[in-house]
This record gives structure tokens, sequence and C-alpha cells, in this order.
């Protein structure tokens, strides 16, 4: 493996500070998730329901707890971007055909609910998703709360992938 590739992981994968546990025991069964030689998972508390918004929280963790966003990062390095700037049309787009449409707009939100320790180096923050989804009614109505949780879930797994083979 070139330096530079072992470098970067060894950061990414291995950071300084102290991570953070899962937020609890993952309501469905936790995919892996596959971060270059990393292996990883990820799960997601259990969503709850509030004016029509389905609202979870999704993780990728390994043994030592929450992995840093910069272990997904792409195998160049993390880019200038915000992490939510490359995962949030990853993630919609995994989504697509599930989520409702308004005035042409797909009804999904994120954010990192936990900041990164230097605002200056913003892909230091955990890898914790809070998402707010408008679910496609024909959709919801034909799933399971399960099911649905497991598309967010595999959803978030393939973006997270992707993100990093990008």
């Amino acid at each position: 493996m070139p330096r530079g590739q072992f470098d970067h992981a060894a950061r990414a994968i291995l950071p300084a500070m102290t991570r953070l546990p899962p937020p609890g025991p993952s309501y469905i069964r936790e995919h892996e998730v596959v971060l270059g030689e990393h292996r990883c998972r990820a799960g997601m508390d259990r969503p709850t329901e509030i004016e029509g918004w389905w609202l979870a929280v999704l993780w990728v963790a390994d043994a030592d707890g929450i992995v840093a966003c910069r272990a997904a990062a792409p195998v160049a390095g993390p880019t200038p971007d915000p992490p939510l700037a490359r995962l949030g049309p990853l993630l919609s787009g995994g989504l697509s055909g599930f989520v409702l449409e308004d005035a042409g707009r797909q009804q999904i939100r994120l954010r990192l609910p936990v900041p990164p320790d230097d605002p200056d180096h913003p892909w230091s923050a955990p890898l914790v998703v809070q998402a707010a989804i408008r679910w496609e009614p024909a959709r919801a109505a034909a799933m399971t709360p399960n099911a649905l949780a497991d598309v967010a879930l595999a959803a978030f797994r393939r973006a997270v992938e992707g993100l990093h083979r990008a």
C-alpha cells in the first residue's frame, strides 16, 4: 500500500482522541460498512414520527466506537466541502422513489448532531447523522416500519461506502 494511503487510513480510523460509543443498540440488524480494508457497522436508533416526518439517528462504528467522518472520506483525503455536502446527495439518491417530493424537492433533511472538535476540520466530526424523512405515502403504506428502517439504513451504508470510493 502506498505510504500516503496508509497514513490517511491510520489517521482516519485511529484518531488520537477518545471516540464516542454508539448511542445504543441498533433498532434493526446492523449493516456491514466496508471502508477500504477497514470493516465497520452502520446502525440506527428506533425511529419516531412527528408531524409526518420520520426521524432517526444513524451512525457508523467499529469496536472502538463511532468513527470520524474522515474514515469515510475519499481515499485521496477529505474534500474541502463539509461531509454532509457529499453524503447528502448520495443518501437522497439512494432513497430516490421512497422519499416524498414536494415542489420538485425531496423531503429529506440531514444534520451532524455532534460538531467537530475543530470547526476548521469538519471531517473530524463523528459519523453520526440525524435524518428527517417524509416517505412516499404509497411506499410507506406497503411496507412495515422495520422494512422502511432497513431501506434507510441500507441507503446510508451505500452512501458512506460511496463517499469513501469517490
